[in-house]
């Protein structure tokens, strides 16, 4: 199964870039982890915030594999734990699914890739930086994929 993080931003300090690769190497064949970033649109004072959101969310869309099953990070999705995360993915496993996650942007994902998920996902009700989620998310799926193989660093 291959998993891809679509994210909105590059240029990332150089913590959140090590943090990522540190989970990202713990993939195993049977699982791999990829990162796409997508630049993010300027904004200024001025900036039609609405535009600059669908205008991030066509690059975002243009990325996704036609054949990829589309989960989009997003604070009114469902909320899952760690083992529900586990179960999920053995599903996806099993049905040969290779999956995409979007990360949008400072404001959020556009209704376009809102309505191209096939479901939305909350890591948190909290307001966490973009960055910091990139990070949450390698972990919390590298700890899922742990679960499945019975390794301890799930515990």
């Amino acid at each position: 199964m291959i998993i891809r993080i679509l994210a909105i931003g590059t240029k990332m300090p150089d913590w959140v870039t090590d943090g990522f690769h540190e989970y990202a190497k713990r993939f195993t064949s049977l699982c791999s982890l990829e990162l796409c970033e997508i630049p993010a649109e300027k904004r200024t004072k001025s900036t039609d915030i609405a535009r600059v959101i669908e205008r991030e969310g066509e690059k975002l869309l243009s990325a996704i594999k036609p054949d990829h099953y589309v989960i989009a990070l997003d604070v009114k999705g469902q909320s899952w734990s760690t083992e529900q995360l586990a179960t999920h993915m053995k599903k996806w496993q099993s049905e040969g699914k290779h999956i995409d996650l979007l990360i949008g942007g400072p404001d959020g994902l556009s209704k376009a890739c809102l309505e191209r998920a096939e479901i939305k996902w909350s890591l948190s009700q909290l307001t966490l930086p973009h960055p910091l989620v990139r990070i949450l998310l390698a972990e919390q799926l590298y700890r899922a994929m742990s679960i499945l193989q019975h390794h301890p660093y799930h515990r």
